[in-house]
C-alpha cells in the first residue's frame, strides 16, 4: 500500500471474542476518546474489550483541527512521529473576522510554536486511524479485544451498577453477543448509548439541551484562495448572515481546505435556513469570500453534518457539565458533552478525559471523583469559552472586540492562550483580567 494513504487501508482487528467473555474494561467507541482510553488502559496492564461500530477506513464529521492539548497524548500513546511524519497542516496563526468586515491575525511566532504547541488540521479520518490502530496493537498485546463493525444494542445494569454490553454484528443476519466488565467507558459521540443509559434511563436527566448543543456542516474544498502551503493561518469568521454562530476556513495542507458553518441548536430553530444554504450563501456572495473561492472546487461528497454537545455549565446541574458516571461506568469526549463552547474544538478534551478515565478505572476510584476532576481540569476554560460563545451572538459586540484586538497586542496574546496554548492559563479565569483587558 502506498505509505502516504495508509489510512485508506483496513485496520486488522484480529477474532471476535467469544459471547459470554469477561474483561477488565469495556471501551464503546474507537474515536479519539475511546482509543485514548483502551490504550492508556492496555498500558495499564488491563484486559479491554474496544468496540467500534464503523468498519476501518471510516470519516469522521469535524473541523479536522487538533489542538494544543492533544499533542502531548498523541505523543504518550506512541503516534506523534507517525502523524508527523504524514501529510497534515501546521497552525501559526488563528484569524477572526467580525460582522462588519473588520479582522485580526492571532500569530504564533515560528520560535514559539513549538512552546505553544498551536496544533495541526489534519482529516479525521487520518488521525483517527493512526489512534486506533494504535489502540489495537496495545489491546491486543495485553490480551484484551477490538471489534469493529458492531452496534451496542444492550447496556446492562444490576440496580443501577454497569456490568456490560450486547453488541450485534455481521450483515443481514445479526448475531448478538454479551460482554461483561467491571467497568465500561462510553466513548461513542453524542448518541453514546452508554451515555443514553447513564444520563436518560438511570438518571432519568435531560441528555440533549438544545441551547448546549451545536449543529456543524462542513465541505472539503480544493483551491481556496489564501489556504495554499502546509502551515499558515486557521480562520474563523464572525459572517453577518451566519451570527450567531461563525465559518471557518481549517486548510489541511496541499491546497485542500476544511469548509464550515456551525450554530448552536436552539438558535439555529429560530433561523428559517438551514446550515448548508448558509454556507452557500457566504461562499457564493459574500464581499469577503467569493472572490477566494472564485476558482476553488468542492470536493464532491464531502458535505455532511453533525452535532457536537457542548461542555458549557448547565444551571442547576451538580454534575457539570453534564452527568458523565454511574457506578461501574464512566463517560469521555463528546459522550461527556465536553466540546469547546468557543471554538468547537473537542479532540483535546476526548484525549483528556479518556486518560482521566483510564486511571479511575486502574485506581478503581468512584465515578463522582472522576466527575469531580474533570470538570476542576476542564470547567475553568470551558466556562470562559461559554462566556466568549454568548459574546459572540452580538454583532456589535464582535465588531467593537475585533477591532479593539486588531489595535492591542494583549488581546491578541490572550486569544492565542485560549485557542492555541496547551493550557489555559489562570489568569483567563479572572474576571478582572478580562475587564482590565478589554477595556483598559
Amino acid at each position: 500500500m502506498a505509505a502516504e494513504r495508509f489510512w485508506d487501508e483496513p485496520i486488522e482487528t484480529g477474532p471476535i471474542p467469544d459471547s459470554g467473555s469477561n474483561f477488565d474494561c469495556i471501551v464503546v467507541g474507537g474515536g479519539p476518546g475511546g482509543a485514548a482510553a483502551a490504550s492508556y488502559l492496555a498500558m495499564g496492564g488491563k484486559k479491554v474489550l474496544l468496540i467500534e461500530k464503523r468498519i476501518w477506513p471510516r470519516d469522521k464529521v469535524c473541523g479536522d483541527a487538533v489542538g494544543g492539548k492533544s499533542l502531548g497524548h498523541v505523543k504518550a500513546l506512541g503516534v506523534k512521529a507517525t502523524l508527523e511524519a504524514t501529510p497534515h497542516f501546521r497552525v501559526t496563526g488563528i484569524v477572526f473576522s467580525s460582522p462588519n468586515g473588520s479582522d485580526v491575525t492571532v500569530p504564533l511566532p515560528e520560535e514559539e510554536v513549538e512552546k505553544m504547541e498551536a496544533g495541526y488540521s489534519l482529516p479525521r479520518q487520518q488521525f483517527d486511524w493512526l489512534l486506533f490502530e494504535r489502540a489495537t496493537e496495545l489491546v491486543l498485546e495485553n490480551g484484551g479485544s477490538v471489534v469493529q463493525g458492531a452496534k451496542v444494542t444492550k447496556v446492562f445494569d444490576d440496580g443501577g451498577q454497569i456490568t456490560g454490553v450486547e453488541i450485534s454484528i455481521g450483515g443481514r443476519m445479526r448475531e448478538k453477543r454479551i460482554y461483561s466488565a467491571p467497568w465500561t467507558i462510553g466513548a461513542a459521540g453524542y448518541l453514546c448509548p452508554v451515555a443514553r443509559k447513564i444520563v436518560k434511563e438511570l438518571a432519568k436527566e435531560e441528555l440533549v439541551d438544545r441551547m448546549h448543543y451545536c449543529g456543524g456542516y462542513r465541505e472539503y474544498w480544493d483551491g481556496v484562495k489564501g489556504c495554499e502551503g502546509n502551515s499558515g493561518n486557521i480562520e474563523i469568521h464572525f459572517v453577518d448572515t451566519v451570527v450567531p454562530g461563525y465559518f471557518w476556513l481549517f486548510p489541511l495542507g496541499e491546497g485542500r481546505v476544511n469548509v464550515g458553518i456551525g450554530m448552536v441548536m436552539g438558535l439555529l430553530d429560530k433561523n428559517k435556513k438551514k446550515l448548508k444554504d448558509l454556507q452557500s450563501e457566504v461562499i457564493r456572495s459574500h464581499p469577503l469570500f467569493k472572490e477566494r473561492f472564485a476558482e476553488a472546487k468542492l470536493v464532491e461528497g464531502t458535505g455532511k453534518g453533525w452535532q457536537l454537545p457542548f461542555g458549557s455549565p448547565r444551571k442547576g446541574e451538580k454534575n457539570q457539565p453534564r452527568r458523565a458516571y454511574a457506578p461501574g461506568a464512566l463517560l469521555v469526549g463528546d459522550s461527556a458533552s465536553l466540546v469547546d463552547p468557543f471554538s468547537g474544538e473537542g479532540v483535546g478534551n476526548a484525549l483528556v478525559s479518556g486518560e482521566m478515565a483510564a486511571r479511575h478505572v486502574i485506581e478503581n476510584r468512584g465515578g463522582a471523583a472522576y466527575q469531580d476532576e474533570l470538570w476542576a481540569a476542564l470547567g475553568p476554560e470551558l466556562t470562559n469559552s461559554f462566556k466568549m460563545q454568548k459574546m459572540s451572538r452580538r454583532k456589535w459586540l464582535l465588531n467593537w472586540f475585533v477591532g479593539k484586538a486588531s489595535r492591542k497586542p494583549v488581546i491578541q496574546e490572550m486569544m492565542t492562550e485560549m485557542i492555541a496554548s496547551k493550557e489555559a492559563q489562570e489568569n483567563l479565569h479572572s474576571k478582572w483580567f478580562l475587564v482590565k483587558t478589554l477595556l483598559f
